[in-house]
């Protein structure tokens, strides 16, 4: 069974010029329930676009978003939030972490929004990530991998069906990168979430047997982006 299931999709912005620019259009698109999979496209392709409409972040302006065989896009706000707490994690490009807040409690507080803190599986997961001895420090206080570990935590704290990483390794040196993804993945494995990551680095989108190119799926790349 799918966990997501694309159908029409298209999303367009207002160019500085007044014209409709549309940046995605992608006719179909499925992932299979505990699947991993790579996603590759060009930059300004449209890659955190797509999973920010996967995510319920941005709205699309026809088609079908399906997570768990539920049509997201007809949801309210307040709705399409709750969704994602409950069925889908998100490892961002920059993070994302409070300031503010430690490491033990950035995973607690994406835990509220989910089906309830835990605080015993928030420690098993940062020790998982090996920050142990870490977990009491603010993302300053961090190196750069150490806050990836921090978000990578929060991003399948709560049992999602579908975990999506934009570019997750695109702040870190090779040998970091290496650990994070391997992290990331084994945890999905462990947890049966599926996995969508989009990337650019052929390092990365080579050690997925399932890849594609959103070039090759989005309409837009392949002429006619603009109206």
């Amino acid at each position: 069974m799918p966990i997501l299931e694309i159908r029409n999709l298209q999303k367009s912005f207002r160019s500085p010029e007044g014209g409709n620019h549309v940046i995605l259009d992608i006719p179909e698109f499925c992932l299979e329930a505990g699947h991993q999979a790579a996603l590759e496209g060009s930059s300004g392709s449209g890659k955190t676009t797509l999973l920010n409409l996967i995510a319920g972040i941005l709205l699309p302006d026809q088609g079908e978003i399906r997570i768990a065989s539920r049509n997201i896009a007809p949801m309210s706000e307040s709705d399409r939030d709750r969704w994602r707490a409950l069925h889908i994690g998100y490892v961002f490009q920059t993070f994302n972490l409070l300031q503010g807040y430690t490491a033990l409690e950035n995973v607690l507080l994406g835990m509220m929004f989910g089906s309830g803190v835990d605080l015993s599986f928030a420690k098993e997961l940062l020790h998982r990530v090996g920050l142990s001895d870490r977990m009491n420090y603010r993302p300053g206080q961090l190196s750069v991998g150490q806050q990836q570990r921090v978000a990578l935590a929060r991003a399948v704290a709560n049992h999602p069906q579908l975990v999506l990483a934009d570019e997750p390794t695109g702040n870190l040196d090779r040998q970091q990168a290496q650990t994070a993804l391997g992290l990331l993945r084994d945890i999905c494995r462990e947890n049966g979430a599926a996995l969508l990551l989009v990337s650019h680095d052929p390092h990365v989108l080579n050690q997925f047997e399932e890849r594609h190119s959103l070039d090759s799926l989005n309409c837009a790349a392949q002429g006619g982006g603009e109206e």
